[in-house]
């Protein structure tokens, strides 16, 4: 069976909540820290944090019977271009069963003008929709194609992105729903000196004395620190037994990921999120860099390219986490095969105080996580409930 057509769409997405959140939101809410951190003027300006004007991108692609696969990517403009001007026409009438031949052809032919950044998350959309059509024409779902279930369940954490109902309220609404472990922002930077970092102790503090002793706790720096900050920060954080620091430098900056583990060797490190490809993957395992590598499903080169860092991962004693991997099923599918994933993030804001979280499900077919754990769609490919008409009517 050939690849018909591949076509990209821009698209909005937004959970359909009929509940209502039991506490108002914040107005003017702290955000957490970002790499602008430092030009207060672009700060609370999505196209200045890394938005820019652009929307979501639905890949459809299409085998000859007609049967057709769904991927998703985020920066609609520039990512649904490459797919429909570059990537779609040179796989068009490629084997359709063909994914590692086809995502291969994707990484070289984008060579020219780079496979990271904004062509990974086009190859990714398109990799991940291959492997959802492959799923249908084979009817099976795609956890299975990847070599069947490697554990009974997914144990899930919360990541609290939507800080605008208060941190304190929001992680309570996470222990309540049956998250045994919850990961906080950090909302100050290197610029803001000693009086930052202990703002930012005296909030892990304060979380850590909140969730007790049997709940994990994560930090999360989005790219926003330095060197200097990320050892003093790891210093100030020990009495509070978090169990990793992540994303902690500028993702390119793989010097400074040297500099970091040298000084912190006996510190838990993850990051990876904004890897793209299976290449710094590989350097930082083979150098020790970090102990948990985090690479976006939807970013990082899709299916293919993930199961490559898990093997990476495996053959280097390190642990995968798919970042935001349970908020759609391409995660959630890739989680439950691969033994070196043992955990689930759910990010997007998972849900606001009060609200189910199955109301919070951006793509219809998604399974919602049921006290702290997650089993798959065990529909074919990645089980997700769309048709056209749907699509059609998320586009913009």
């Amino acid at each position: 069976m050939n690849i018909k057509e591949i076509r990209a769409v821009p698209i909005e997405l937004r959970p359909h909540m009929t509940t209502q959140p039991r506490v108002p939101k914040i107005e003017n809410a702290p955000d957490w820290v970002s790499p602008m951190l430092r030009y207060p003027e672009y700060q609370k300006s999505n196209l200045a944090a890394g938005g820019g004007n652009w929307s979501r991108t639905a890949c459809v692609v299409t085998a000859d019977d007609g049967t057709w696969g769904l991927g998703l990517g985020l920066f609609s403009g520039p990512i649904a271009s490459i797919i429909n001007d570059h990537i779609g026409p040179v796989l068009e009438g490629q084997n359709a069963m063909a994914t590692e031949k086809c995502w291969d052809i994707m990484r070289r032919t984008t060579a020219q003008y780079g496979a990271h950044g904004l062509a990974s998350y086009a190859i990714s959309a398109v990799d991940n929709a291959l492997w959802d059509l492959k799923g249908k024409l084979l009817n099976r779902p795609v956890y299975e194609l990847l070599g069947g279930p490697q554990k009974d369940k997914i144990f899930c954490y919360a990541s609290n992105t939507d800080v605008s109902y208060g941190r304190e309220k929001s992680i309570a609404w996470f222990l309540e729903v049956g998250f045994k472990a919850v990961k906080l922002f950090l909302p100050h930077g290197p610029l803001e000196g000693i009086e930052g970092l202990r703002k930012n102790e005296e909030i892990v503090a304060q979380h850590r004395d909140q969730i007790g002793d049997d709940v994990e706790l994560m930090v999360d720096a989005w790219m926003s620190l330095n060197v200097e900050y990320t050892v003093r920060l790891s210093e100030a954080l020990k009495p509070y037994r978090i169990k990793w620091l992540e994303d902690y430098l500028l993702p390119e900056d793989m010097d400074g990921y040297f500099k970091v583990r040298q000084r912190l060797p006996d510190v838990t490190l993850a990051t990876g999120e904004h890897w793209h490809t299976p290449h710094p993957f590989a350097l930082a395992a083979s150098n020790g860099l970090v102990d948990i590598m985090q690479p976006d499903i939807q970013w990082a080169g899709g299916v293919t390219a993930l199961v490559r860092i898990c093997h990476i991962a495996e053959a280097h004693g390190l642990t995968v986490i798919a970042h935001a991997g349970m908020n759609y099923p391409y995660g959630q599918h890739l989680s439950y095969a691969m033994p070196a994933i043992e955990w689930g993030e759910r990010s997007e804001g998972v849900a606001p105080p009060g609200v189910p979280l199955e109301e919070m499900m951006l793509l219809p077919g998604t399974p919602a996580i049921k006290d702290g754990y997650l089993v798959p769609s065990d529909a074919p490919g990645f089980g997700i409930e769309v048709t056209k008409e749907w699509l059609e009517e998320v586009a913009v």
